[in-house]
């Protein structure tokens, strides 16, 4: 994510809760520049809502207390989101950093959160998606983390399709 600005503003995206109690929460808020037309590009990756990577454009519907709430996605960013729950080290903040650098290396952005031991990763399309998939898949074989495609392209869908051959 860049750095917070006055041109950032927080979108909200409401989610359905299932019957496992998850995601944690009825509501997500991202941050997003507001592009002044009734759209934000998201800024930040997403822990929780699915379909929606950062980069995306949504449109957003103000309410009656100047809330932003999402609407449609009007322009993919063509990112990936991923996330992962670290289990090495029960999840510690160096096994999350560890996580972070390593995917890093392989083109990818994201943050961890110690309330979950989760790490959100943002793939863009230039990132080595191949290696990627491949490390989701190695680490979760190793029980180090699992991992669940929060938001995925076509490009990521073909990695899957390329490694089954």
């Amino acid at each position: 994510m860049t750095n917070i600005s006055d041109a950032h503003v927080k979108v909200h995206f409401r989610m359905e809760i299932d019957e496992d109690g998850w995601p944690p929460a009825s509501v997500e808020s991202l941050w997003a520049v507001d592009l002044g037309d009734g759209t934000v590009r998201l800024d930040n990756t997403p822990w929780f809502v699915r379909g929606i990577a950062s980069g995306d454009v949504i449109r957003v519907d103000v309410d009656d207390d100047g809330l932003r709430w999402a609407g449609e996605t009007v322009h993919p960013s063509e990112n990936c989101t991923i996330r992962l729950i670290v289990l090495k080290d029960g999840g510690s903040e160096a096994a999350r950093q560890t996580v972070l650098e390593t995917f890093h290396r392989l083109g990818t952005t994201g943050e961890g959160i110690e309330q979950f031991r989760m790490v959100a990763l943002d793939v863009p399309p230039k990132a080595d998606i191949q290696r990627i998939r491949k490390l989701l898949e190695h680490g979760e074989a190793k029980g180090w983390w699992h991992w669940e495609e929060g938001c995925v392209t076509a490009a990521w869908e073909a990695s899957a399709d390329a490694e089954d051959e």
